[in-house]
């Protein structure tokens, strides 16, 4: 039940951890809270967290660096709090995998709603199947993943770089491979809540991912298309 689900706070503002508590308990979350990043990855550790909001700025680790921990070891879904000025640090907490993001100050209610969504969708997505994207580099038909750099290599060793949107994409299709996405999973894995509903984006990038994966681009058959608007990753997948 997306009401019971677990949810950890990690702020270093008292007052803050203890408004989303209380305010997430009172729709029917359980709530646990961190002050600093440190503390947060040992609550992480020792207890069944379904969602995590975290502040981007907090003294030490901050909440980008935990976000890049949790989406290299996890599949918790996280929320970022940011304040009005940081726009790059919202788009890099995005691109690092964030599922959302709410800028201070806030409504209490639009963050409620804002966890609900997220929980929501993530429970609709498929669980991915090992090895994931936590692996450093991933091997599938005569390709390797270079996870940190972003890079495909080839049989001949020449290294292709992946554009952000390239790479998001195709670590959707690894993680999922041999299963039939739904071209609004494939957004919500890419992109998150800047998807929208009549996006026929992923088309264009399953388009141009194809042109560096596939033999004949024009006769793809790593990367296949499935009636009704889905796409399926046809290799295996192991860690290299």
């Amino acid at each position: 039940m997306e009401g019971s689900a677990h949810i950890l706070v990690v702020d270093d503002h008292r007052e803050i951890r203890d408004l989303l508590a209380r305010y997430l308990a009172k729709h029917g979350f359980r709530v646990s809270s961190a002050e600093t990043a440190s503390r947060g990855r040992k609550l992480l550790e020792g207890s069944a967290i379904d969602l995590d909001v975290l502040d981007i700025m907090m003294p030490g680790e901050d909440g980008l660096s935990l976000c890049r921990h949790l989406r290299a070891t996890s599949e918790v879904p996280v929320i970022m709090l940011t304040a009005m000025a940081e726009d790059t640090d919202r788009v890099i907490g995005l691109e690092m995998g964030a599922d959302d993001y709410v800028v201070k100050p806030f409504n209490p209610r639009e963050l409620v709603a804002r966890v609900k969504a997220v929980l929501r969708r993530a429970n609709s997505l498929p669980r991915r199947r090992r090895p994931g994207i936590d692996a450093e580099a991933l091997r599938f038909d005569r390709w390797v993943l270079n996870v940190a750099q972003r890079e495909l290599v080839g049989e001949d060793g020449v290294a292709i770089p992946l554009s952000t949107t390239e790479f998001l994409l195709l670590s959707a299709l690894l993680s999922h491979p041999r299963m039939v996405l739904r071209r609004d999973q494939l957004l919500d894995l890419t992109r998150g809540r800047s998807a929208s509903p009549f996006d026929r984006s992923i088309d264009n990038q399953v388009s141009r991912l194809r042109k560096k994966v596939e033999a004949d681009p024009r006769e793809p058959v790593l990367i296949k298309t499935v009636w009704g608007g889905c796409y399926m990753l046809t290799a295996d997948v192991r860690r290299a």
